[in-house]
């Protein structure tokens, strides 16, 4: 393993610190950040620092410390999956979509996920441990180096649960906006829960209008229980009430994703009650048949029960969509990405 620091870790008063104790001039850190957020993670490229000063970087830092063991391609879509090899040997995911507005990344925040949703592959094997701000920027700036474009859009929707590992999050988020980092939007990005009550009240007061999207899977305490455990802890009317709260403190709409299982929680009665729960509330619904993950016992609800749940919804007068599957024959798709350790 690696032990060396990552600086990507280090925002630029802390790698203008770093860089000065090594004895360089501080206008080196400039040259230094503006090659980390160009994607340029091999300190030996960074062409216009000395030799002497490249090999004393590569001795004491690491960039990203991310290596791609595998570059998937949808067939299907041209979405792409990217497996990368953390410092450690453990191994993440990430995602690569394109749509008419441009590049979107789907990260990864954990090595794995402890939630243990009983639909979802990234919970199967339990959790290693949380990413650092590092990794999951080196996530964007990889994938953005490889295909040679700027990434426009970025969700925290692949392994793990984002709220798990909240400070470097936030932080990761942060760091993005930055004109002199990568300058996306925090309009554009999207942070998922699967619904930690305490962390969505908090995320209410942060001032940063990222879009937020709460895994709600269920109309009621008796389903959602039985296929996330999170749901024992902060059972749905709790959840609702802070959704409830938070949309009150930022005047921005809330997302609720909904995972359609077959004979589980796609009936229409189901629909009708999660309708009079959250009708009249700043919300979008995203309907989710769930995708096939092996060793997983549910199967996707049939389109036409998929068409009758929404419609129900939209006879409530709540905006609803369907989402688009992207890259399901390469295992990239909602649901079905997983962490792998090669150690």
């Amino acid at each position: 393993m690696n032990n060396k620091q990552d600086l990507l870790d280090l925002n630029f008063e802390e790698l203008s610190e770093a860089i000065t104790t090594l004895g360089f001039p501080a206008y080196r850190a400039k040259q230094i950040y503006q090659w980390l957020y160009s994607g340029q993670l091999d300190i030996n490229s960074m062409s216009n620092l000395s030799k002497d000063m490249r090999t004393r970087l590569a001795d004491e830092f690491i960039a990203g410390g991310l290596k791609i063991t595998e570059k998937l391609i949808s067939k299907i879509d041209g979405t792409r999956k990217y497996l990368f090899e953390l410092k450690d040997g453990n191994i993440i995911e990430s995602v690569l979509m394109k749509y008419h507005y441009g590049y979107s990344v789907c990260l990864s925040t954990q090595v794995g996920c402890r939630m243990g949703c009983a639909f979802c592959a990234s919970a199967a094997l339990g959790m290693i441990r949380n990413l650092t701000v590092g990794e999951l920027l080196a996530q964007i700036l990889t994938i953005g180096h490889d295909i040679g474009e700027r990434i426009s859009h970025v969700v925290l929707m692949g392994i793990g649960e984002p709220f798990d590992n909240y400070n470097t999050v936030i932080e990761f988020m942060r760091r993005i906006n930055r004109e002199d980092t990568l300058n996306i939007s925090f309009r554009k990005m999207t942070v998922s829960t699967c619904g930690i009550v305490p962390r969505i009240l908090e995320f209410a007061r942060e001032g940063i209008p990222v879009n937020l999207s709460v895994s709600l899977h269920a109309p009621n305490d008796e389903i959602r229980q039985r296929t996330m455990p999170v749901a024992k802890k902060w059972p749905f009317n709790e959840l609702l009430a802070a959704c409830k709260e938070y949309t009150e403190i930022t005047s921005r709409r809330i997302t609720y994703e909904y995972s359609m299982i077959e004979n589980v929680n796609d009936h229409v009665e189901f629909a009708e009650i999660l309708a009079k729960n959250i009708k009249g509330t700043l919300c979008h619904v995203n309907l989710i048949p769930i995708n096939t993950v092996e060793g997983i016992g549910f199967s996707k609800s049939s389109k036409e029960r998929v068409e009758a749940f929404k419609s129900v919804l939209e006879r409530y007068g709540i905006a609803v969509t369907v989402r688009r599957e992207l890259g399901s024959d390469i295992m990239a798709a909602c649901g079905q990405l997983r962490r792998n350790n090669i150690t």
